[in-house]
């Protein structure tokens, strides 16, 4: 009986050695340069975007102000502000699209969101929220772009 103990007692320790010695596949120079914790995780806000409180009934101000957002989008992903944008289906909240900023805190993102003409022109309104998430999300990005095959 002290000998199926001690098997037991050897192979605990074992996994909880082999456990606390991290990730074999870990890398230590890209999770700083991504801002990574322990876990690979960093803050970002979340923008959840809606229908603004003054929708333009006028298609060419429509127009405008979407091409105007969608350029500051692109301005954005370029800086390494916008991580994560999309569009949302229909539902019942008038939740039209989200943004992940890559940014620690909401006033930071408020201000990013100031530059943005269907957010200032009142087409669009903001939610902000801080979200924790995997460091390693804007390395979809480059991919992203291997696999777009139209442009806006």
């Amino acid at each position: 009986m002290k000998f199926l103990y001690l098997i037991v007692a050897l192979l605990v320790t074992s996994t909880v050695l082999r456990a606390q010695q991290g990730t074999p596949a870990y890398d230590k120079h890209l999770a700083d340069s991504l801002g990574a914790d322990a876990y690979g995780m960093k803050m970002y806000v979340l923008v959840i975007l809606k229908t603004g409180p003054r929708p333009s009934e006028n298609k060419d101000t429509v127009s405008a102000l979407f091409r105007g957002h969608m350029e500051n989008m692109g301005r954005l992903a370029k800086a390494g502000k916008l991580t994560v944008a999309g569009p949302m289906g229909k539902n019942d909240r008038n939740w039209r699209g989200i943004f992940i900023l890559n940014v620690k805190e909401v006033e930071e993102a408020e201000q990013l969101l100031k530059t943005d003409p269907a957010i200032a022109g009142g087409l669009l309104e903001a939610e902000c929220y801080r979200w924790y998430g995997s460091a390693a999300l804007p390395m979809y990005l480059p991919f992203h772009e291997k696999v777009q095959e139209k442009h806006h």
